[in-house]
C-alpha cells in the first residue's frame, strides 16, 4: 500500500502545477557537524582551534574581506592571535583562472565526453596541485549543476554530462583528486541551479524560482551531489536562484534539512559571491559569505549577542570551515601563502610557476579523449600523407590577443563582444565565436592558457614534417577550394558563458560555410568545438560531409590532439554526454523560463518534466535523436558477449521502510553484472561500455554503470559492473527514504543508450 501511495504522491508532484510545491518549508535548527569517520581527526584539530577563538575571531573566518596582496575571488578573515592564516578562493574547475604560468586544462564537459574516471581523476589532482602552487586553498568546482535541464543553459559546459549518475561520478573522482593535491573543493551550485537567465535579482526583478517537486530533486538533481559527498567534498556553494520561492543560500528545507541532515554533510556550505542572503542565513545553514561581509558583517557578532543566532552556531560554522582546512592538510608548513601567485598581472609581481612536466601527459590525453567522432564515411584516419589540405573555418586559428585584459581573464578571447557585457543586462551575442578557436567557454569557469595549439598550426607542423601543401582561408563565408585537395576541413564553433543563456543551437553563417565548403570539396570534414550541444542536422547529410568530430572544448592542446587523431596516431574513444537531437523541439526542455506573459517580477519555471530530460525523455516519448546519449564512433569495431547476472543481496523494502541519503546501506554493492568485450577490428581502441538499468516505474533506462576498457586488436576484456542498493532505488516522498520495488528489473549492457548489445533481468 505504502509503494502505491509513493506512486500516486510522485505522479501528483510530477504533473502538478507550480502552486503545489512552490513552498520551501523552514528547518530548524542547523545541524551541528558530527565529525564523523573520515573527519574525525580533523574535526578534532578544528574544535581545538576554534575553542581557543573569541566570538569575534570565530565571526571573522566566516566572511570575505578586500586585500591589496592578491586578486583571489575572494580572502577569508585571519586569526593572528592563533597564527591562523586565512583562505584565499579562486575559479574554477578546469583550471586556475586569471592568471600566469598555469595550463588550461579540457573543461568539465570534455572530459564528461571521456566517460573516464581515472583521467578525471589525475586531471584534477594536476589542476589541484596548480592551485596549490598558486597559493589557493579553496578551488571553486567541480559543477554538479546546472546539469543541463535546458541545451541553451550558458553553464552546461562546466558540468560533466546532464546525465546524474555520470555527472555524480566524474564528480566524485575530481573531489578526491582535488583533495589529495591538498586544495578544498568546492561542489556547486546547490541545487537546480539550471539556467542563467533571471539567475539573480536584478533591476527590481526576483530571481527565478525553481520549482521541483521532492521526487525529482532527490532523483536528478541531488544525485551528484550525493556522490560529492560521499566522496569528502569539504564545501558545497549554494546557488543563485530561488528553490521554490526561496533563495538558495536562505533556504533551510535544502541546507539544514537536506544537506547537512540528510546527507550528513560536514564540510561547510559557501555562498556563491554577492548571493541573496540575510542575516538569518547563518540558522538557515549558512556558513561563509563571500566576497565580503554582506549582510553579516559585525551584526552576526550583534546577532550572538541579542539572541538571534546563537553562539554554537557561529561555532559550528569556524568549525566546519577549520575542519575542511585540517581535513586536506593545509596546517603547518604544507600550504604557500594563501594567495602567494595571485597578483595584478600589470604591477611588479614574483613569478609563480605552477606547472610541472607530469601534468603535460594528463593535458595532452584528456584533450584527445573528450574529442567524439559522429560521422566517418572512410575519411578518418588519412590513410595516406596528404599531398594537399584545405582548411577553412574561424575557429582553425588562435585568437588576436592572450595577454592580461579582460577577455583574458573571462576566457573571451574569440568572443569579444562578451568582455563588454554587464551581468544582468539583457544580452544576445554571437553564437558563435568568430575571433578564433576555443578551447574553453566564458568567464568564472574558464582557464589560463599557457599558449593555444590551434588547428592551423598543428596542422601545419604536421604538414611540414610530411611535405603537404596547406591551403587555407579563415574568412571567407564562401571561400574558393582547391579542387585538388585530398580533404577540407571546416571548423566552427558554438560558445557559452556565465551570465547570459544561449540563443540557439546553431548559427547560419556556420552552417552556411559548412554547405558551401562541401558544395566544392567532395571530402569536407567538419570539426565543431563546442561548448553544450550543436545541431547539425543543417548538413549533416550532405552526401560530400564524409566526416565529423564534436570536439568540445579540449584546452590548451586542442591541435595537437587533433592532429593525432586525423592522422590515426591516436583514437577515438569519446562519447557524447548528451543526447544531440534532431530538431530543437525534440528536447523535453528547449529554452530558459522568463517572465511570461504577464512580465511578473517573481519568474517561475516549473520543473514539471521530472526526471524526464535528455535520453531519458527521447526514450519515453520514441523521439529517434541524431545522435544518442553515449554514442560515439571509433577507428576499431567491438563485440559484447557473455552477459551474466548475480543478485548478491536484493529484495525489495517492506511497505513503510526505506533507506536514508546517509545510511551506508545505500551503497552497498547488491548485484554484480559482467560482460566481455572484444576487439575485432585492425587496431587498438577503447570502448566505453554502459549499462542502464530498466526501473518500474520509471525512465525506460537509466544509466547505472560504465567501464571504460582498452583493447589490442583481438583482445578480449571482461567487465564487471558493482550495482549498488541506490542504483535499484527510487525515492520514496511518504516516508522520505529510498525504496527498493517489486519488479523486473531489465539490464541493458550498451555501446550508447541506443545501441543495446546484451540483455538480461533481475527480478526482486
Amino acid at each position: 500500500m505504502a509503494a502505491m501511495l509513493s506512486k500516486l504522491f510522485a505522479a501528483f508532484f510530477a504533473a502538478s502545477t507550480a502552486s503545489a510545491y512552490t513552498t520551501s518549508p523552514p528547518v530548524f535548527p542547523s545541524p551541528p557537524g558530527k565529525g564523523a569517520g573520515i573527519w574525525a581527526d580533523s574535526y578534532n584539530s578544528a574544535r581545538d582551534l576554534v575553542g581557543q577563538m573569541t566570538l569575534e575571531e570565530k565571526v571573522n573566518i566566516t566572511r570575505g574581506f578586500t586585500v591589496s596582496d592578491n586578486v583571489c575571488a575572494g580572502n577569508t578573515g585571519t586569526v593572528p592571535r592563533l597564527g591562523w592564516p586565512g583562505m584565499c578562493l579562486h575559479d574554477a574547475g578546469n583550471g586556475v583562472r586569471a592568471t600566469d604560468l598555469v595550463n588550461s586544462y579540457p573543461s568539465a564537459l570534455h572530459v564528461g565526453a571521456s566517460w573516464d574516471r581515472d583521467l578525471s581523476y589525475e586531471r584534477a589532482v594536476h589542476i589541484g596541485l596548480e592551485f596549490k602552487a598558486k597559493g589557493v586553498n579553496i578551488v571553486l568546482g567541480p559543477n554538479a549543476g546546472p546539469l543541463g535541464r535546458t541545451p541553451l543553459g550558458g553553464r552546461n559546459w562546466e558540468g560533466f554530462s546532464v546525465d546524474p549518475y555520470l555527472s555524480g561520478q566524474l564528480n566524485a573522482e575530481t573531489v578526491v583528486g582535488h583533495q589529495d593535491a591538498g586544495v578544498i573543493a568546492n561542489i556547486k551550485h546547490f541545487i537546480a541551479n539550471e539556467q542563467e537567465t533571471y539567475r539573480r535579482p536584478y533591476f527590481g526583478v526576483e530571481a527565478v524560482s525553481a520549482n521541483i517537486d521532492d521526487k525529482t530533486l532527490h532523483e536528478f538533481y541531488l544525485w551528484p551531489f550525493m556522490d560529492g559527498v560521499r566522496a569528502g567534498v569539504a564545501s558545497v556553494m549554494c546557488s543563485y536562484q530561488r528553490i521554490n520561492n526561496t533563495y538558495g543560500c536562505e533556504n533551510s528545507k535544502l541546507l539544514n534539512g537536506v544537506l547537512k541532515n540528510e546527507l550528513a554533510f560536514d564540510g561547510f556550505v559557501l555562498l556563491d559571491w554577492n548571493a541573496q542572503h540575510n542575516l538569518d542565513s547563518a540558522n538557515a545553514g549558512l556558513d561563509m559569505l563571500m566576497p565580503g561581509g554582506g549582510s553579516w558583517g559585525n551584526n552576526l557578532t550583534e546577532a550572538v549577542r541579542n539572541g538571534t543566532v546563537s553562539e554554537d552556531r557561529v561555532t559550528d560554522m569556524a568549525t566546519r570551515i577549520l575542519a575542511a582546512w585540517y581535513f586536506v592538510g593545509q596546517n603547518g608548513t604544507n600550504f604557500p601563502v594563501p594567495g602567494i601567485g595571485m597578483k595584478n598581472l600589470t604591477l611588479p609581481h614574483e613569478r609563480v610557476d605552477a606547472r610541472i612536466p607530469e601534468s603535460k601527459p594528463v593535458i595532452l590525453k584528456g584533450a584527445i579523449a573528450g574529442h567524439v567522432l559522429v560521422k566517418n564515411d572512410g575519411a578518418l584516419p588519412f590513410k595516406k600523407r596528404p599531398t594537399m589540405l584545405s582548411v577553412y573555418g574561424y575557429d582553425a586559428t588562435v585568437p588576436d590577443t592572450k595577454n592580461t585584459d579582460t577577455l583574458f581573464q573571462l576566457g573571451y578571447t574569440s568572443s569579444p563582444e562578451m568582455g563588454q557585457a554587464v551581468l544582468g543586462t539583457e544580452h544576445h551575442f554571437n553564437q558563435a565565436a568568430r575571433g578564433g578557436t576555443i578551447i574553453t567557454g566564458g568567464r568564472a569557469g574558464a582557464n589560463s592558457p599557457a599558449y593555444i595549439d590551434d588547428p592551423l598550426s598543428a596542422i601545419q607542423h604536421r604538414a611540414k614534417a610530411d611535405g603537404t601543401w596547406v591551403n587555407w582561408d579563415l574568412t571567407s563565408s564562401n571561400p574558393e577550394v582547391n579542387t585538388a585537395s585530398d580533404a577540407c576541413l571546416v571548423f566552427i564553433n558554438a560558445i557559452s558563458t556565465e551570465g547570459w543563456d544561449r540563443d540557439g543551437l546553431h548559427d547560419d553563417f556556420s552552417d552556411g560555410l559548412v554547405l558551401n565548403v562541401a558544395s566544392k570539396c567532395a571530402n569536407t570534414i567538419v570539426v565543431v568545438h563546442a561548448s553544450g550541444v550543436r545541431l547539425v542536422d543543417q548538413w549533416i547529410d550532405h552526401p560530400n560531409v564524409t566526416a565529423t568530430i564534436v570536439a568540445h572544448l579540449p584546452g590548451q592542446d586542442s591541435g595537437e590532439a587533433l592532429v593525432k587523431l586525423i592522422y590515426g596516431d591516436a583514437g577515438f574513444s569519446g562519447k557524447l554526454p548528451y543526447t544531440l537531437a534532431k530538431n530543437e523541439s525534440d528536447y523535453a526542455v528547449y529554452a530558459p523560463c522568463g517572465r511570461g506573459p504577464s512580465n511578473t517580477t517573481e519568474p517561475q519555471c516549473d520543473f514539471t518534466e521530472g526526471v524526464y530530460l535528455d535520453y531519458r525523455h527521447f526514450d519515453a516519448n520514441n523521439i529517434t535523436p541524431r545522435y544518442e546519449f553515449g554514442f560515439g564512433l571509433s577507428y576499431t569495431t567491438y563485440t559484447y558477449s557473455a552477459l551474466s547476472i548475480e543478485p548478491l543481496d536484493l529484495s525489495p523494502d517492506p511497505q513503510g521502510v526505506s533507506t536514508a541519503c546517509n545510511d551506508d546501506r545505500l551503497w552497498e554493492v547488491v548485484a554484480t553484472v559482467n560482460a566481455t568485450i572484444t576487439n575485432t577490428g585492425a587496431v587498438a581502441g577503447e570502448e566505453v561500455a554502459q549499462l542502464y538499468l530498466g526501473i518500474p516505474n520509471s525512465p525506460p533506462k537509466q544509466l547505472r554503470g560504465f567501464e571504460k576498457v582498452p583493447l589490442s586488436p583481438g583482445e578480449s576484456a571482461e567487465v564487471t559492473f558493482e550495482l549498488t542498493r541506490r542504483d535499484f532505488s527510487v525515492w520514496d516522498v511518504i516516508t522520505q527514504g529510498w525504496i527498493v520495488q517489486t519488479g523486473e528489473y531489465i539490464v541493458y549492457v550498451a555501446a550508447s543508450s541506443r545501441d543495446i548489445r546484451l540483455t538480461g533481468s533481475i527480478s526482486v
